[in-house]
């Protein structure tokens, strides 16, 4: 199973909590150098997983290597050269932020020189270098997640699990972590696992996508792919005299399998066989006054949804 092409690969890989089937036969390669977005509803298995790949939890049942480790058996060898952002921060809150930083480095044995660096690159980059000296206990909960994630990048591992990154941070902060994000992959060859529910953030960040829900995995390609494959495409309408009968009736023609309306612009989500010009034609000859037309795949977002409900009538 081993093969330096792929940072993680499980291969049946199941957990079961009494009753309860956390992950379920979960079988995905994680290309070395990506970011790996893993996908799903809340109580999907995600963080499980993650436990199960950092060794922190036996599976019941397949088989996992991460970094060319056994996780069964080379656990330890695992997060020793992981980094990892759960759901928990890891902070100690009573002591300052340069405090914090400086212990975890002491435990991953990194020198007083290099504890120094770190520190400053991380905390300048992430906006808290001008802080470094308080205390956390008192700051909001972006800035404990951005202290955080310096603390799992700390000693620069090969491999970062980071469980919902983002959640907590204001939107310059977040869009600056997805830059930091992709550097490490790109220019370090530092590959992301990542969990979110920000799927316009997934869209951007991952090379590949899983989806899971209940435990089993549902799809795993490129975002794009994903897009394509579940066969939906939007038209986005800006227009006036869209009524809520013109809507309504709307829903309803031939290859329109939705209608979302916000102010003056309307998102339709259309079939593979939608006839675009014989749906605008249908717009004017009812009174529409119709602005502007752009054709597209359907979003990460929408796909997910589909792959979600399609699992859910099967």
């Amino acid at each position: 199973m081993k093969n330096e092409t792929y940072c993680i690969q499980t291969d049946g890989l199941t957990r079961r909590f009494k009753t309860v089937v956390a992950v379920d036969h979960l079988t995905i390669q994680v290309p070395t150098g990506s970011i790996f977005g893993f996908l799903g509803p809340n109580g999907s298995g995600k963080t499980t997983t993650i436990r199960l790949l950092l060794g922190l939890l036996r599976p019941d049942a397949g088989h996992a290597m991460v970094l060319g480790y056994d996780t069964a058996s080379q656990a330890a060898q695992i997060r020793e050269a992981s980094g990892a952002q759960l759901e928990h921060t890891g902070l100690y809150e009573r002591i300052s932020a340069y405090a914090n930083l400086d212990f975890y480095g002491r435990v991953w044995h990194l020198s007083a020189q290099e504890r120094g660096r770190r520190i400053q690159e991380l905390l300048s980059t992430l906006g808290l270098w001008e802080r470094r000296n308080e205390t956390v206990v008192d700051w909001s909960r972006g800035m404990k997640q951005k202290l955080a994630i310096a603390r799992a990048l700390l000693h620069q591992p090969r491999l970062v699990f980071l469980d919902e990154p983002t959640a907590g941070l204001d939107p310059v902060a977040a869009a600056a972590l997805r830059d930091d994000l992709l550097v490490l992959a790109k220019q370090q060859g530092v590959t992301v696992f990542l969990t979110t529910h920000n799927l316009p953030e997934a869209e951007k960040l991952c090379d590949q996508v899983a989806v899971i829900k209940q435990g089993r995995l549902l799809s795993v390609d490129t975002p794009d792919h994903l897009r394509m494959r579940q066969g939906t495409q939007e038209l986005k309408i800006v227009a006036s005299g869209l009524t809520a009968d013109i809507l309504q009736s709307l829903a309803q023609q031939p290859g329109v399998q939705a209608v979302k309306a916000n102010g003056s612009s309307t998102t339709l989500t259309l079939a593979p066989d939608a006839k675009t010009p014989a749906l605008l034609r249908w717009l004017i000859l009812n009174g529409v006054e119709v602005e502007e037309a752009r054709k597209g795949s359907a979003s990460l977002e929408e796909a997910f949804l589909q792959l979600l409900e399609e699992d859910h009538v099967n």
